[in-house]
């Protein structure tokens, strides 16, 4: 087996080849004040065998505006590790300089003023570009798409997912794994799969009925005289974080021994074992840990933009982004049964640096044209920069609780604490497909009810063990409960239950009563026939009366113990 060491120099060579040709920091681009295609694609060949890993797209067709994180918290073992570092925290961690393309990309730090000078980043035209580069340099690479693809967009909810499943098709992706694309239900799902024109794979989803595998776990690929085994790892908390009545055949869940049997099983097939997961970094890094003979995760879910892979005894964790802003590409040398050696690129893709391939593009605009006129609507202007991803409020989710508030008669307002959404630059109008970008799922449904004081503390209880759980198999979830109207403190490293405290009804300021109901209304309810108007037809309702929209900070959740 490869040693740790030898995996380092493996990784250090990489490094040091980049520098030495101009071609790899960032930071050297910056100083130049450009970006060619040519600079963000350039990577010397190394090895015999090529991954291009793509994940967590959300159906976004086009370039968008996506700011990174600025909580990213980590708790156990995970806490001040990457992932969870952030800002200027992650530029000094990997040395990278402030205000540089890398900077913008990776970091939400003075996010306006860097995407004004560097531009959208993503577009499945500018990706399409990137993969057949690569492909051109390596026929034989093998295109890994990690789920979270079909979902996520106007246009792919009004396709059910078959704008991306044209799109991907087009592509040319080899293999697949699923999350979000349950939320179409089983028979929408089954339609698509049978049509699709390369595995998809699930080794931890288990038919309910018969207690047996549904899906391929594994498929074996020869490429370049070399057997590439790649297993894949659908979401395991599918019937938690998501409505489980959609597709109620299944079970999921994370199956760690049949991992390891499934590894065990293919190294007596193949050269190389690559798990294309869906679990979620933590979990990932967990499972490197446990399950021995994977050589490489391309790791989804938790959407991480790492700049490079993370060590785990002789594991290799490549975690690509989300939103179509990041392609990697992972170089691996294989000889005889094993893998001695690789090198990584996390590509950015800069929107107007890589030139759209034409053909995907021309896909992408008829896909488009159907719902061209309402994509392009109108609905508001806003002077805030909007934005989901984080821990906790972002300020989508303070727009939605807003529009919740006052459009439903509420005192308190819950949104769901999930990671997509593309960003809308302040002086923007919020169009319908921005709008969209925020909202679409398949149980969108607004609805109005009453809860106690203590209901409410056991909904933010238990979402927070979901996040901040010590084991990461005990994150089941997506990021906090975004809540409008309502105050509390929360104490990341307390235990189960005794994290919440010091709930405020905000309108008033008075602390929430345990035994007292106070009317609540929310969106994205897991329970089967939740009844309520779409949750984007009561934001366009709100943008649509106040026109414009200002975002004031909010400071409505304390944090401690981070």
């Amino acid at each position: 087996m490869i040693s740790r060491r030898e995996f380092l120099q493996a990784s250090l060579a990489a490094s040091a080849i980049l520098t030495g040709a101009g071609l790899g920091p960032w930071s050297r681009l910056a100083a130049q004040q450009r970006l060619t295609q040519d600079q963000l694609l350039a990577f010397p060949d190394f090895g015999n065998v090529t991954l291009i890993h793509v994940t967590d797209i959300h159906a976004q067709l086009r370039p968008v505006w996506f700011r990174e994180p600025e909580i990213n918290l980590g708790v156990g073992e995970a806490k001040g590790r990457v992932p969870h570092v952030t800002g200027a925290d992650f530029l000094k961690l990997y040395g990278l300089t402030p205000g540089s393309p890398e900077a913008y990309a990776l970091t939400h730090q003075d996010f306006v003023a860097l995407g004004r000078a560097y531009g959208r980043m993503g577009g499945l035209d500018r990706i399409a570009t990137v993969v057949k580069a690569i492909r051109a340099a390596r026929p034989d690479a093998l295109l890994l798409d990690g789920g979270d693809t079909w979902h996520g967009s106007m246009t792919s909810l009004l396709t059910k997912g078959q704008d991306m499943v044209n799109a991907m098709n087009a592509l040319g992706v080899d293999a697949m794994t699923s999350h979000w694309e349950w939320t179409y239900g089983t028979r929408r799902v089954h339609d698509i799969v049978d049509a699709l024109p390369f595995p998809f794979l699930g080794a931890n989803i288990f038919d309910v009925e018969w207690d047996e595998p549904a899906f391929a776990p594994y498929e074996i690929f020869e490429r370049a005289g070399t057997r590439i085994a790649v297993i894949g790892q659908a979401f395991p908390y599918m019937p938690i974080a998501n409505p489980g009545w959609m597709f109620p055949e299944y079970s999921f869940g994370l199956r760690e021994e049949r991992m390891a049997q499934l590894v065990d099983e293919v190294r007596a097939k193949a050269d190389l074992v690559v798990c294309l997961s869906h679990n979620g970094f933590d979990v990932d890094r967990k499972m490197a840990a446990r399950v021995r003979g994977i050589d490489v995760i391309l790791s989804g879910h938790t959407h991480d933009a790492l700049p490079e892979p993370v060590l785990v005894g002789q594991t290799i964790i490549v975690a690509s982004g989300s939103h179509g802003k990041f392609v990697s590409r992972v170089d691996l040398d294989v000889q005889a049964g094993r893998m001695t050696g690789f090198r990584h690129r996390l590509i950015p893709i800069f929107a107007d640096a890589i030139a759209p391939d034409p053909d995907m593009a021309a896909l992408i605009d008829a896909e488009r044209a159907p719902f061209k006129a309402r994509l392009e609507e109108e609905l508001a202007t806003t002077e805030s920069l909007l934005y989901r991803r984080g821990n906790f409020n972002g300020t989508w989710d303070d727009l939605i609780c807003q529009a919740i508030l006052s459009e439903r008669d509420a005192q308190i307002a819950l949104s769901p604490g999930v990671r997509w959404g593309p960003s809308v630059m302040p002086g923007e109008a919020i169009t319908r497909e921005a709008l969209m970008g925020a909202t679409s799922m398949t149980y969108g449904q607004c609805y109005r009810t009453e809860m106690t004081g203590d209901r409410l503390r056991e909904v933010l209880e238990d979402v927070a063990d979901n996040l901040f759980n010590a084991d990461p198999y005990y994150q089941q979830g997506g990021d906090m409960v975004r809540t409008g109207g309502l105050g509390y403190r929360i104490d990341v490293s307390a235990p189960m239950g005794a994290r919440i405290s010091d709930m405020v009804l905000q309108s008033t300021g008075e602390p929430i009563e345990p035994a007292r109901s106070y009317v609540v209304a929310g969106w994205a309810s897991v329970n089967e026939g939740t009844e309520g108007p779409q949750i984007w037809d009561v934001v366009e309702s709100h943008l649509k009366k106040i026109g414009t929209v200002r975002i004031a900070p909010n400071d409505s959740v304390v944090i401690a113990g981070a």
